[in-house]
């Protein structure tokens, strides 16, 4: 004789990826589309989750890695049907907005900095110092871009102008993606796309987040007190955990730490 099973209802899950750090190819940055992918596969396909929910504390870092990154949440979304809500930590800018607005919602926290949607070159111009040790630089090139805005040479109106236009074909991209994500939730504000930072509620009010709350309350709220959590995280090579790469390892700690210090973090 057969054994009925009657059909139970399993509790809702919500998988949690958290996404903390620059953004940058490599082993550069913290946060990469090759460093994510297989986390951001299991995330969505593992037991076709209720939702996914994105943890994000990062400063910002490579466009091209912001788009790749986003592209890929927004298309695994759209291949499984699992909604995504990105929950801001302490800051989600630049690049780190860019990921926040591959999510459906976005949630802050009462003092998340959200926004700084431009874009930034910088660097150092050395030829004095060059010149006052009685040091020559010797430069060669096939073409005459190819020492675009060499820090061991004079800068030139002509460079400028050039990165100049390379920062705004950037920029163009970057407002593109956000009202494209955002539509009509964006106020109509002329700081928006300036590269100005707006602190929690406040992007509430111009459009770049949704609400004021946190993970756990919120998806509680929406999926109710069953719902279940199933966490993604980044893990260190094994090697580097225990001493190896360590003045790589230091390198990307400074770095990090003065992206994150340009928003008074």
């Amino acid at each position: 004789m057969k054994r009925f099973i009657p059909f139970v209802k399993s509790d809702p899950t919500v998988a949690v990826v958290r996404m903390q750090g620059t953004i940058a190819a490599g082993t550069r940055g913290t946060l990469s589309d090759a460093s994510l992918r297989v986390l951001l596969e299991k995330a969505f396909r593992r037991g076709k989750p209720d939702a996914v929910a994105l943890e994000i504390n990062s400063p910002g870092g490579s466009p091209v890695q912001s788009a790749l990154i986003g592209s890929r949440i927004r298309r695994l979304s759209e291949e499984t049907e699992v909604p995504v809500y990105a929950f801001v930590e302490d800051v989600a800018a630049s690049g780190g907005y860019w990921i926040a607005s591959a999510a459906d919602e976005i949630y802050a926290d009462a003092s998340s900095i959200l926004g700084s949607i431009g874009v930034i070159s910088a660097g150092f111009g050395a030829h004095v110092f060059l010149q006052r040790q009685g040091i020559e630089r010797r430069v060669h090139t096939a073409g005459k871009s190819k020492s675009m805005l060499d820090p061991f040479r004079p800068e030139s109106e002509e460079d400028v102008a050039r990165l100049n236009r390379l920062l705004g074909q950037l920029h163009d991209t970057f407002i593109t993606q956000v009202k494209d994500r955002r539509g009509d939730r964006l106020a109509d504000n002329p700081d928006l796309f300036t590269g100005e930072i707006w602190v929690g509620q406040g992007a509430v009010d111009v459009g770049l987040a949704d609400h004021v709350g946190h993970l756990v309350p919120a998806m509680k709220e929406r999926f109710g007190d069953k719902v279940k959590f199933r966490r993604y995280e980044q893990r260190r090579p094994f090697f580097a955990r225990f001493g190896a790469k360590l003045a790589t390892d230091a390198l990307s700690a400074i770095e990090e730490r003065a992206e994150f210090a340009r928003y008074g973090l």
